[in-house]
């Protein structure tokens, strides 16, 4: 062998990494004359097996309990003696119903999610993803919808798209959603700020419809098709333009001049007053004015009218004519989505949702006691005592709460599909208050509270029937129920200086809004209660809370 050679295997050997260094002797290699490498699970060399106990072979299997294992001292067992039980979501039912159920689950009893067909090999853009959770959330929150329904559609976007570890967090003016891949991966999360609010129901009900189709794993929506359907909802136009909403505010106060013992004369001049108030209202939010100057800008052209024709000496119910205009500015649909979110334990929106409620009821105070004041100066004989004399026509009473179901909806920019349903929906609830309040004598809180029972049960129906949101079904059909005379007798008393007779009216009022949004949830409660919940069996739905407040 030459230098050269022996340099070269030199340099071979050494950029060897199995070469033994020099001076350590090369462990035995073969075995029966043939190479062979060593497994790890052979027994090293010096270790004596011959003393081991035999080991049978059925013990390798992760089925077979290890030989050391006693039945007598085995430790407490992790699984429950019933067994862990088995979460069936039905594809049937609504996906409120099913999102809420995995919701109000730990994460770590969530059933995984079905496979998903609408990503790529590389898996779902997890920031789109979430953006497009959190806009579709913006949509809902500032359309009115309830805080727990909004949770549960942003879970439904984030499953549909494979992200099943998601905490959707939902308040009064910020969304926030975040995702952790597993336990060892950073969490992503995002959130988003609902600055301005808008009643449309009809883009409403076309984001349910979306989060509907992405919760349907048939359906296969793609992101970019999400998104385009998202922008197509905010650029179109709402159904009805301001004058026929102008119009419908004016009807729904004549309406409710109706229900409380008004006759044609009455039914105009409240017409006219909130018209002009609507008008008035419009053109403060043009001007940038916050939302409670509108409310008081708005409450005065009906009390105004309604103190000029008691000044004149005309023979009207002036007081229905006020009574009215109030029910055209009455924030029903609030008040409902706040008391539901604190019934369900989001606290801290449902506390924000009522302050709302109190500025604006304020706002409208302000607005008729400015009014009032200026009409007792000028000698207008306003008598409180005209609310125990409404006149009992069944007949008219109900086409008026018909009619103003039916305004009413126009006004909460409806689907012209769910007006005609939500209309006889109110038509029912003004008939068991009157068969309960007039013809049997019941206290008018009891009798509000059962029939807007009865509008949160059939709206809940309607609603899982046509797989949409509650609301359209419900907002509209407590316009009847809602409490504008004991507001205005309330206002009025205070006016005249009798503190305590007015303070005792507008508790009543407080009462009855309270009863509304009670009785209204509560119906929407019962008819989840009876009917197919998902879950392996009716005990195993989830409440919101897990204590009773202990």
């Amino acid at each position: 062998m030459t230098d050269a050679e022996d340099r070269k295997s030199q340099s071979d050997e050494a950029r060897s990494a199995f070469t033994a260094p020099p001076g350590v002797e090369a462990a035995v290699t073969a075995v029966d004359g043939e190479s062979s490498t060593t497994s790890e699970f052979a027994v090293p060399r010096g270790l004596d097996v011959a003393a081991a106990p035999a080991v049978d072979e059925s013990e390798g299997s992760a089925f077979s309990p290890p030989n050391t294992y006693s039945a007598r001292e085995a430790p407490p067992a992790f699984t429950p003696p019933t067994g862990i039980p088995l979460v069936s979501l039905t594809k049937d039912v609504p996906w409120q119903d099913r999102m809420r159920t995995m919701l109000r689950m730990p994460v770590t009893e969530r059933p995984a999610p079905e496979p998903v067909q609408k990503q790529d090999e590389s898996g779902p853009a997890v920031p789109r993803v979430l953006d497009l959770t959190l806009r579709i959330g913006e949509l809902l929150l500032a359309g009115g919808e309830g805080a727990e329904d909004v949770e549960a559609a942003m879970f439904a976007v984030c499953r549909s798209y494979g992200l099943d570890r998601c905490e959707p967090t939902v308040t009064f003016t910020l969304l926030s959603i975040s995702y952790q891949p597993s336990l060892v991966d950073d969490p992503v999360t995002a959130s988003r700020t609902v600055r301005r609010r808008g009643t449309d129901y009809t883009r409403l009900a076309a984001v349910f419809r979306l989060v509907q189709d992405l919760s349907d794993p048939e359906t296969a929506l793609s992101l970019e098709d999400a998104y385009r359907r998202l922008a197509e909802m905010r650029r179109n136009r709402h159904p009805y333009p301001g004058w026929v909403l102008t119009g419908a505010s004016g009807l729904l106060a004549g309406a409710a001049s109706v229900l409380v013992g008004g006759d044609v004369v009455v039914f105009f001049a409240a017409a006219l007053g909130a018209m002009l108030g609507d008008r008035l209202a419009w053109l403060c939010a043009g001007r940038g004015l916050p939302e409670f100057y509108q409310f008081t800008v708005a409450a005065m052209p009906p009390a105004a009218i309604g103190v000029a024709l008691t000044v004149a000496a005309v023979d009207v119910k002036a007081s229905a004519v006020i009574t009215g205009g109030l029910f055209a500015l009455l924030p029903g649909r609030a008040l409902v989505a706040g008391v539901q979110d604190g019934l369900t334990g989001f606290y801290i929106t449902a506390a924000a949702r009522l302050l709302e409620v109190m500025y604006f009821f304020v706002g409208i105070v302000g607005g008729v006691l400015i009014v009032l004041y200026f009409g007792v100066k000028l000698g207008a004989e306003l008598n409180p005592d005209t609310a125990l004399s409404i006149s009992k026509r069944p007949l008219w009473q109900i086409a008026a709460a018909v009619l103003l179901s039916l305004t009413f909806a126009v006004l909460l920019q409806q689907e012209r599909s769910t007006v005609l349903l939500v209309s006889l929906n109110g038509g029912v609830a003004w008939s068991v208050y009157g068969a309960m309040h007039f013809v049997a004598g019941i206290s008018p809180v009891a009798s509000t509270a059962v029939a807007a029972g009865l509008v949160g049960l059939f709206g809940q129906l309607l609603s899982r029937y046509r797989f949409a949101s509650a609301l359209p079904y419900t907002t509209a059909a407590i316009g009847p129920l809602l409490p504008g005379s004991a507001t205005y007798f309330g206002l009025l008393s205070i006016a005249q200086n009798e503190v305590d007779k007015g303070l005792v009216s507008l508790a009543t009022a407080a009462s009855l809004a309270m009863a509304i949004a009670i009785g209204v949830n509560l119906g929407s409660e019962i008819s989840r209660l009876f009917l197919r919940v998902p879950g392996a069996s009716a005990g195993a739905r989830r409440a919101a809370k897990r204590t009773r407040g202990f």
